[in-house]
């Protein structure tokens, strides 16, 4: 007769316990893939946020200059204009009137 070593039935302590490691084990892993996928997730919804803020931002930017109206020239750029218009109507070649309007068109 051929006897077989070992226990028949239930495992014993070492057995349960590497068992439970087992589970233990996968039961982790599997907490720490979806964990990490939660993470991705999170990271890609942000990212899309950021993109679309960037997106908006940049329309928002480009609407601003067509709506306002022109604006009027810098203080030095409309004196030297000014000053351009003065030396015209001095050396005659602008009239009273031209010279008027074209400075009410200036000062707007």
């Amino acid at each position: 007769m051929v006897f077989r070593g070992g226990r028949r039935g239930r495992p014993g302590l070492l057995g349960t316990v590497a068992r439970t490691a087992v589970v233990a084990g996968t039961a982790k892993a599997t907490s720490n893939a979806m964990d990490r996928r939660g993470q991705q997730k999170a990271a890609e919804q942000q990212a899309y946020q950021q993109q679309q803020q960037a997106a908006e931002q940049q329309a928002y930017q480009q609407q601003q200059p067509a709506a306002q109206s022109p604006a009027p020239s810098t203080g030095g750029d409309l004196v030297s204009k000014l000053q351009e218009l003065g030396k015209l109507h001095e050396s005659g070649v602008l009239s009273d009137q031209e010279f008027t309007a074209a400075k009410a068109q200036l000062l707007g």
